[in-house]
């Protein structure tokens, strides 16, 4: 029988909580093929949503808690999931019941078809506009930085095999990113057409701080490509620069009245100085996160477990599979 976790990051959802569990347990009893466990990672979430997951875990010993000690993002929370996880397959969705968990068969439908990771597709996203636009600006940008297969559509509701998980967890570094981590592993990979609700209760917990933070993150820690497109800019300044030296020289010698233009000089000087500021301020960003790296600064620092061993994290198996 195969064995399927549930992971989810939790951040100010208290009230949302409740309902997503009991959706996702009402699923899993039409599907009696799989034995399932439900983690529940707080993102040291400033409401009760703690002592909500502390509740659900007392009634049932199904459900693990893990607490961050401070906010890690949801990445960070989505990592410390996957660590304890032991299911064949893991599914991670969202807290506030946007994604819905009673179609979990159909993501589960097509691991068992083959493919190694399965990510839910909205016909109608029922988010903000500006964070629409963020996943328009985060979908170009995975195609263009991480090779991204143009069909391919990305949300935060997905679906993987074990040996994908066993992949990911691999990654230590400070600043982890799912997707890119997903991508890295496998090519394998497959779309569903799911349903997306209307928030119930309060709002994102993505700012477009965040979300730039996020792209920023994923960009420098999985792929070069942004550095090999500054030294491309590069050159075609320098290249741009020479041939504007040799109009002016030319136009001197063709016309010795005309004055050179202080302007056009103090323009061209702003513009590549802008250009400059901006490669060293992108490498600065990728040697600011080897010195975090080499520092081992933690993805995540864990304040409290419920119903895990103390020593469960990664190489121990999880006794409270039922």
């Amino acid at each position: 029988m195969n064995r399927v976790s549930f992971v989810i990051p939790c951040y100010r959802s208290e009230h949302t909580l409740l309902s997503v569990v009991a959706e996702i347990e009402d699923a899993m009893k039409k599907l009696s093929q799989y034995e399932y466990e439900i983690i529940l990672v707080n993102d040291c979430s400033p409401d009760h949503t703690w002592q909500t997951i502390r509740g659900l875990c007392r009634e049932n010993p199904r459900i693990k808690g893990i607490d961050f000690a401070k906010n890690f993002g949801q990445h960070a929370a989505l990592m410390a999931g996957l660590r304890v996880s032991r299911g064949d397959y893991v599914v991670c969705l969202d807290d506030d019941g946007q994604t819905p968990a009673n179609e979990v068969d159909k993501l589960l439908q097509k691991l068992e078809e083959g493919y190694d990771a399965v990510y839910a597709k909205y016909e109608h996203k029922q988010h903000a506009a500006y964070r629409n636009l963020g996943s328009k600006i985060n979908e170009l940008m995975l195609r263009m930085m991480l090779d991204k297969p143009a069909e391919l559509y990305i949300s935060s509701y997905f679906a993987v095999k074990r040996f994908i998980v066993e992949d990911m967890v691999r990654y230590e570094n400070s600043f982890p990113y799912v997707i890119g981590l997903v991508l890295r592993a496998t090519r394998n990979i497959t779309n569903v057409v799911v349903c997306h609700r209307e928030r119930q209760e309060g709002t994102s917990g993505y700012t477009l701080n965040k979300l730039i933070a996020l792209w920023l993150n994923g960009f420098t820690a999985f792929s070069v490509k942004p550095l090999r497109i500054t030294t491309a800019i590069g050159v075609c300044c320098a290249i741009l620069g020479f041939l504007y030296g040799i109009y002016t020289v030319v136009k001197k010698f063709i016309n010795p009245a005309v004055p050179l233009g202080f302007s056009s000089i103090m323009a061209a000087q702003v513009f590549f100085g802008g250009m400059i500021m901006i490669m060293l301020g992108l490498i600065g960003e990728y040697i600011g996160r080897i010195y975090i790296s080499l520092n081992n600064s933690p993805q995540y620092v864990v304040k409290e477990r419920i119903n895990m061993d103390d020593h469960q994290d990664g190489d121990h198996a999880n006794p409270y599979f039922l």
